[in-house]
């Protein structure tokens, strides 16, 4: 009988390639197949060396060792020319928890959303290639609204907000909890403690919580701990391709990260999981703009970016796709 391991390092595929060698903790060597039934790319055979720093696969590429770094890190991605930045698929934001005050009042979730000037924070705390976002997926993801416009910066609508709400008996100085996770990824203790001072700013009385991840985990999924009203720094990534594996699970009643419950976004949610093409399309589009705009159930922050270095030799232009596959039939060589 044939160990299972035997099979790992030997695999088969039906794509432009094929598996040649693995040298285990070094490099594996993969050819092109010249019977594949589709496109012939340009790459005849590709060698995947493994170097754990991000610096020493930056220079590899720099000096010509490579052709390309798929990831690289932020501060090593300097040369313009070479460093190209893509979606990693993942988007932060803040997951407003409806039901306590002052919370629930609707302005006041508003409120949120104008106080955070996202400009300001690109090209400071976080890396200028963010992308302001308006919600959880990036364009390439099938019900993507590009209808839905990222909030503006308007600290003065956020303090009329909050005066309307005040006047309304809504308890708007109540403490509300900040909370996020410590090395959720470079910049985010520095990111919350800029989005505090700029809740401060417009009238709001936060207090910030970084947790360790296993406290963190307790406030990410139901059942949460009873408390104090809380917004939570999330992220979330999605690059299946579809909306279905962001909607549910982060706005329906029943999603196990979800803050949200309302019947009738339960209903849209459910009518579009079911349906097809151009109208599955067109109902997550809609269930987003239900989110974004009738609801307002969080503050939508950033796409995040990952970074890649590209040699001079060849053409090749970084997408979502490279955080799971280096797609080598899409590269071709200069003249």
């Amino acid at each position: 009988k044939t160990p299972m391991g035997v099979y790992v390092r030997t695999p088969v595929g039906t794509g432009p390639y094929k598996f040649v060698r693995w040298d285990h903790g070094e490099k594996i060597t993969i050819e092109r197949t010249n019977n594949y039934w589709g496109k012939k790319p340009q790459v005849e055979k590709a060698i995947y060396l493994f170097r754990s720093e991000s610096a020493v696969r930056a220079a590899m590429v720099k000096v010509g060792e490579a052709d390309i770094a798929p990831d690289i890190a932020a501060a090593d991605a300097t040369n313009p020319e070479t460093d190209f930045s893509f979606f990693n698929s993942e988007t932060t934001n803040l997951q407003i928890t409806l039901a306590k005050a002052p919370l629930n009042d609707k302005r006041v979730r508003e409120a949120l959303n104008y106080a955070i000037d996202r400009n300001a924070i690109r090209g400071s705390v976080l890396s200028k290639h963010v992308v302001p976002s308006s919600h959880l997926i990036v364009p390439s993801i099938n019900g993507y609204n590009p209808s839905l416009k990222v909030w503006p910066y308007d600290p003065k609508k956020a303090r009329e907000l909050l005066a309307a709400a005040r006047k309304d008996g809504v308890p708007v100085d109540t403490e509300i909890h900040l909370i996020a996770r410590m090395g959720n990824f470079p910049g985010c203790g520095e990111l919350m403690e800029v989005l505090q001072t700029m809740f401060k700013a417009v009238g709001l009385n936060v207090k910030l919580r970084m947790l360790e991840v296993g406290v963190y985990y307790q406030y990410q999924n139901k059942p949460y701990p009873d408390g104090p009203p809380e917004i939570l720094q999330s992220m979330h990534d999605n690059n299946f391709g579809d909306a279905v594996f962001t909607v549910f699970n982060k706005y329906h009643c029943k999603g196990i990260q979800s803050r949200t419950c309302e019947k009738s976004l339960d209903k849209m949610i459910e009518d579009a999981q079911v349906a097809l093409g151009k109208d599955r399309t067109k109902r997550w589009q809609e269930v987003f703009k239900r989110v974004y705009s009738d609801i307002v159930a969080d503050v939508q922050l950033f796409h995040m970016v990952g970074f890649s270095r590209v040699g001079n030799r060849i053409n090749f232009k970084p997408t979502i796709a490279i955080n799971s596959e280096l797609q080598l039939a899409e590269i071709s060589f200069k003249k």
